[in-house]
């Protein structure tokens, strides 16, 4: 399969460019960016793009490839810092800049040929995330383009070397897609990717692993879990058992609703009733990384007892998808949350191999999968839902009281969410750990703040908050505070991602 290779240097935009060059049906991949030479060969890309990335170039310690890439005949693309780096590997020079760019910056095209820049306006709205520039391009490179305070486009032709100093990748870049889609060109791609050839590899993939041997699948009910389950059930149909665990921190009647879905289903499904177990497994558990990690530790624990009553089942499979793996951390790139199925696995377990038949697939990709696997719309566009529940929605400690607030409050906000004709993208409520002055019944309260969060999004990479209107806001606020006990004041949260994540812990 022809694949592009995306090398991390820490960008916080890496999954949106490795999700970009999927969209215009060419596979890619994530690795670290001091991926060995050897590995690199053995992936056989037809073309590597070099990440953006926090550092500067220039320091003593920032990450870089091995320069032996440059001379593989492979074209490369690097993004700003990936633009620097190989500025600075192959003899140009960088700098700090008089005046960094940030956001949405004009640049200017200066060429009067250009591979990356074929037929692009001369002038288009580009996002900038830079302090440091190109002040002198290496060594037969061409200045192609410009910003008002950097170079923003470099190319060398002849080795098929490129850099630009803004992001295509997102789509605050104006012909960001097609700058990509250039790039491919030069790549000399075919652009035969397609989810349906995915499946029938990964069908036969698994048959290949799995033999004739039992797998336990951890079934949450949630999109992810799902898709893998009707994917493990074509490959290796009757030998598959889904266990769903309810470990308490589902949404309010969610439990009841997840096995009336799947017992219709031709599949052996066990649901396992663990809330007391899981609530305390994390007693006085405050922190959210530590949640996460005893409530993945606590899944495999439940799913190894499951397994020894149906004879030690060999294999665990899991719904991992790609982004949770790049979120959970990597070589130069920062832990932004550990997944629960990912972290939180622990080292020693009693299964002999995991199978994880979605963990190359963006969330997007894993719908498009579900419903050419024959599973229904409505539960393939289900709500997002992380593993760990409600414990990481509930601020600092969980106890069943908070628990039963937080189930109420979003409950009533998912309802009202549900009559919009256009619904965002993802929404849900927090319980915050603040404490507020109120009044109820002219007696003063002292009650919890919850948070209520609604966004927009393609790719659950960024957001933008939605714009609910003020007369929804009020009647969802005036409700949850007359319906809940306990919660006095009601906020809204309209931050994006990036700077936030889209969950609170």
């Amino acid at each position: 399969m022809e694949t592009i290779l995306v090398l991390d240097f820490g960008g916080q935009y890496k999954e949106l460019i490795c999700r970009a060059v999927r969209n215009l049906n060419v596979y890619a991949i994530i690795e670290s960016g001091n991926i060995s030479l050897g590995r690199v060969k053995e992936i056989n890309p037809v073309g590597i793009i070099l990440t953006g990335g926090p550092q500067s170039v220039y320091s003593e310690n920032a990450p870089k490839c091995d320069e032996r890439l440059f001379d593989l005949g492979v074209p490369m693309l690097g993004i700003c810092y990936g633009m620097q780096l190989m500025t600075h590997m192959l003899g140009g020079e960088v700098s700090s800049g008089e005046v960094g760019e940030y956001g949405q910056v004009n640049v200017t095209c200066d060429f009067s040929e250009s591979d990356l820049l074929n037929n692009i306006k001369l002038e288009f709205v580009a996002l900038m995330s830079h302090r440091d520039v190109v002040s002198v391009p290496p060594p037969n490179f061409q200045v192609t383009a410009k910003s008002p305070n950097a170079i923003a486009v470099i190319e060398n032709k002849n080795r098929k070397l490129y850099g630009v100093q803004f992001h295509p990748e997102t789509r605050h870049t104006k012909f960001g897609k097609e700058i990509i889609s250039n790039f491919l060109d030069v790549c000399g791609v075919v652009r035969k990717y397609r989810l349906k050839d995915y499946v029938s590899e990964k069908v036969e993939s698994i048959r290949k692993h799995v033999g004739v041997k039992g797998v336990l699948l951890g079934l949450s009910g949630g999109v992810d879990s799902s898709v893998c389950a009707a994917l493990l059930s074509k490959a290796i149909h009757g030998q598959l058992t889904c266990v769903f665990v309810d470990h308490g921190f589902m949404r309010k009647d969610e439990g009841d609703e997840i096995e009336k879905i799947f017992s219709k289903f031709d599949l052996n499904f066990i649901r396992v009733n663990a809330q007391e177990r899981f609530l305390k497994a994390i007693e006085g558990v405050s922190d959210p990384e530590r949640k996460r990690k005893i409530i993945g530790n606590e899944f495999v624990r439940v799913f190894e007892d499951e397994s020894k009553k149906l004879g030690n089942i060999p294999y665990l499979a899991q719904g991992t998808i790609y982004p949770d793996i790049v979120e959970s951390g990597g070589e130069f790139g920062s832990t932004i949350k550990s997944h629960h199925n990912v972290g939180g696995l622990p080292e020693k377990h009693n299964f002999d191999g995991l199978v994880e038949p979605l963990s190359g697939l963006f969330k997007d990709e894993v719908r498009k999968v579900g419903i050419k696997l024959g599973l229904p719309p409505n539960l393939v566009n289900r709500q997002p839902f992380p593993g760990p529940g409600l414990a990481i929605r509930v601020m600092g400690e969980v106890t069943h009281d908070k628990l039963e607030k937080l189930k109420q409050v979003d409950a009533i906000f998912r309802h009202e969410l549900e009559s919009l004709s256009k619904k965002p993208s993802q929404y849900f409520a927090v319980l915050t750990q603040t404490l507020s002055v109120g009044v109820k019944g002219d007696e003063r309260t002292y009650d919890y703040v919850v948070a209520l969060r609604a966004v927009s999004t393609d790719d659950f990479m960024t957001c933008e908050y939605s714009d609910l209107p003020n007369k929804l806001l009020r009647k969802i606020s005036s409700k949850i505070t007359s319906e809940v006990q306990g919660v006095s004041r009601v906020v809204y949260d309209i931050s994006s991602k990036p700077p936030s994540t889209i969950e609170w812990e």
